[in-house]
């Protein structure tokens, strides 16, 4: 049995978006005839030169089934799709959040819990009309949203397929589920298309992203990635069930030695909008290299349940107050998965 929806879920109204009042950004894109436009501009990303995130990888054309740095050439491949319970409560609800699993990453996080599908590379190709298809069947089986994980280097095929996926019926909020280090000239093609940006905010220090992440830059891409989504879409809101339909939700995965980063994290977050809402998430443990490679010994362990309770501790100290926590009580049932590749 769920617990009475909490305080920072919609602030007692201040954050409420009624369901009555609420369309789908995409689908008013597409009603004002501006949705083919922005399928051209988010294809010209990927070539003749690829620009479709961060690496910018010179010369490579994926618009010809070149790869770079995500080792995706013209169509987008995918690991799974399924309705997820394990996500926030804003976005699992009762039905799941329909989530569907990028393959591959622009990213090297050596600590990657999901290292088969990241880097690993775990799969199917799809072209636009299959994942179109995967969209509408997670909305067929009652899911809240359809939640894009890992979509950083896919974004111009997501946008391709958005077409393909209105004409089949698709009506959910469309959910950004990001590491934050995204092209923002990508994230200004998805202005007008993404309801909820859900960017982890990884690390602050360029030199631990240097060392955890192969990327240096990664901080300052993500401060910029963020400040842009929240231009965008503001501060999270909820209908009256407590289900997320516009705003941004931040994610940040509290790691080993990494407290500092919290803070300075939680104190740009604060200075954003202290009304952010945060899931500070705990289920950091060593996976992938981490785990093997005696390198990063450092973060080879679980956290401690002190370093939780100082990471709030700093969220709290910088003036954040809309801290996630569970207070819905998810179906036990097995989550069904959505059979790939279908037309």
């Amino acid at each position: 049995m769920s617990l009475a929806m909490p305080r920072w879920v919609h602030g007692a109204g201040r954050f409420l978006l009624r369901r009555r009042d609420f369309v789908p950004a995409y689908l008013k894109t597409h009603e004002q005839g501006r949705l083919k436009d922005k399928v051209e501009e988010a294809l010209a990303h990927l070539g003749p030169s690829c620009r479709a995130c961060p690496r910018e990888c010179k010369g490579v054309d994926r618009l010809a089934n070149q790869t770079g740095v995500c080792k995706v050439g013209r169509h987008a491949r995918v690991a799974s799709a399924f309705p997820h319970f394990g996500e926030e409560d804003v976005l699992r609800g009762w039905n799941g959040s329909g989530t569907i699993f990028f393959s591959w990453c622009n990213l090297r996080c050596v600590f990657c819990q999901n290292y088969e599908t990241s880097q690993i590379g775990e799969g199917e190709e799809l072209d636009v009309r299959q994942l179109a298809r995967v969209m509408i069947r997670l909305q067929e089986i009652g899911c809240h949203n359809i939640n894009f994980v890992t979509p950083e280097h896919v974004a111009p095929q997501i946008v391709e397929a958005l077409p393909h996926a209105i004409r089949m019926g698709l009506r959910l909020p469309l959910v950004y589920n990001t590491s934050a280090f995204d092209s923002l000239e990508t994230l200004r093609v998805m202005d007008g298309l993404v309801d909820v940006y859900m960017p982890d905010f990884k690390l602050w220090d360029e030199g631990k992203s240097r060392n955890y992440l192969a990327a240096s830059g990664y901080p300052e891409v993500a401060r910029r990635v963020i400040a842009e989504m929240h231009r965008q879409v503001g501060e999270l809101k909820t209908d009256q069930e407590g289900l997320a339909l516009r705003g941004v939700l931040v994610r940040h995965l509290v790691m080993p030695g990494c407290l500092d980063d919290t803070r300075e994290i939680s104190r740009w977050l604060a200075e954003l909008s202290r009304d952010t809402y945060l899931n500070l998430m705990d289920q950091y443990y060593p996976a992938w290299k981490a785990k093997t490679n005696p390198r990063y010994a450092e973060i080879n362990r679980h956290l401690h349940a002190p370093e939780m309770t100082e990471a709030y501790r700093h969220a709290q100290d910088a003036g954040l107050w809309r801290l996630d926590e569970r207070w819905r009580q998810a179906p036990v049932a097995e989550a069904e998965l959505v059979e790939l590749g279908r037309r």
